[in-house]
């Protein structure tokens, strides 16, 4: 068996980025921005008024009184030149005309016709200077995974379209004569396929393409008819049948077809039956089948894997540093992971840490990470989380 931290550079080792590909804004969400992109033009473009006003020049006081000499909606501007004693009437996102200073809003006014005249003393200027925003030629720094708010950004950029890293193709195998896929009526003696389609999930929320690939059923030629559906991947995850009994074939053919192992075992729980390598030009890993183990694996090993393909920097999550809600007893040799939840009084590891109970998974939101030989902790004492 290898450290977790092993395991996970000889994992990273295997995670080259992947190539760029260009989509449009409307598919940019969640993609990761390959390239720094520049700015097309300047937001805005020009001197704005930040308010529904009259544009006007000078220090005006309550009183005194102007011409209107005309009218600039959005998107509109006034043709002409404010001189003294002359206002615009300005609308919000319209061009400052030429020779105004200030933007009076429409509250401190009273209008008599083409006249107006100031009724209270005005508060700033209310005017979106040139570029306030940005500038063109400013940089939206990569990588980066784009929310809705860099989408934004990027269209008032005049972006139409951005470099993106292509999204891992990601291969999942469930394998097992036991295994059944959900809606399907299990035999007697079989349960549902319930670890590819948490994963698949995982896989999706990260930024990659899972396919689920048909169960393969516990023969050598039942596991390479389905790898050979696996073909192009940039990752093959095999779940199940990478322990030691007589049914677990996943290394055996994975041999067979030259995999090039990295390692097998963690000295971790839960999730020891973990094997890596590379298998005909793919990323390979072999997740251990017991429901908890693949969902933990999956977040504290595949995880990594996919934001490295992705180009992202911070690939490997830090742990957050919480407070025991209650007492832990001391680790044995190999690292646990908790599953655990965040109170007010601190964080809380349920009662029950079986490897099969998805239901203790299903509300925990964080794991407690209690390194090897880890003597026994108070209520009070603080431990390492990974937030799910």
């Amino acid at each position: 068996m290898i450290p977790v931290a092993d395991a996970l550079n000889k994992l990273l080792a295997l995670a080259a980025p992947l190539e760029v590909e260009e989509v449009p804004l409307t598919r940019a969400l969640g993609r990761t921005l390959a390239r720094p992109v520049m700015a097309r033009r300047t937001q805005p473009p020009f001197s704005a008024s930040a308010m529904d006003g009259y544009a006007l020049a000078g220090d005006p006081a309550p009183g005194d009184d102007f011409a209107v000499i005309g009218e600039a909606p959005a998107g509109h501007a006034f043709a002409g030149q404010v001189g003294p004693g002359q206002a615009v009437r300005i609308f919000t996102g319209a061009p400052l005309p030429t020779g105004a200073t200030r933007v009076v809003i429409q509250e401190d006014v009273q209008r008599d016709g083409d006249r107006i005249t100031l009724t209270g003393t005005p508060q700033g200027s209310h005017i979106r200077p040139a570029g306030a925003d940005f500038a063109e030629g400013a940089t939206l720094d990569a990588p980066r995974v784009l929310t809705p708010s860099d989408i934004a950004l990027l269209a008032a950029m005049n972006i139409a379209s951005v470099p993106v890293t292509r999204k891992p193709d990601v291969a999942l195998i469930a394998t097992g004569d036991e295994l059944v896929p959900p809606g399907d009526t299990p035999g007697p003696d079989q349960i549902i396929a319930s670890n590819s389609y948490g994963l698949h999930a995982l896989m999706t929320g990260l930024g990659a393409a899972p396919r689920l690939l048909p169960i393969a059923r516990d023969t050598v030629p039942a596991l390479n008819q389905v790898l050979d559906l696996a073909r192009g991947a940039d990752l093959v995850i095999t779940i199940g049948g990478a322990s030691v009994g007589d049914h677990d074939l996943v290394a055996q053919a994975a041999a067979d077809r030259g995999m090039e192992r990295a390692f097998y075992k963690v000295a971790m729980r839960p999730g020891k039956p973990l094997m890596a390598g590379r298998l005909e030009g793919a990323a390979m890993i072999g997740l251990p089948g017991n429901p908890v183990s693949a969902m933990v694996c999956g977040h504290v090993f595949v995880a990594p894997v996919i934001r490295a393909m992705l180009g992202r920097t911070e690939v490997i999550p830090r742990p957050v540093t919480a407070t025991l809600a209650t007492d832990l007893p001391a680790n044995g040799p190999r690292q646990h992971y908790l599953r655990a939840r965040r109170t007010p009084d601190g964080v809380l590891p349920f009662d029950k840490q079986d490897s099969s109970l998805l239901t203790v998974l299903s509300q925990a939101d964080c794991l407690i990470v209690q390194p090897p030989d880890d003597p026994a902790r108070r209520a009070g004492d603080p431990v390492d989380i990974l937030p799910l």
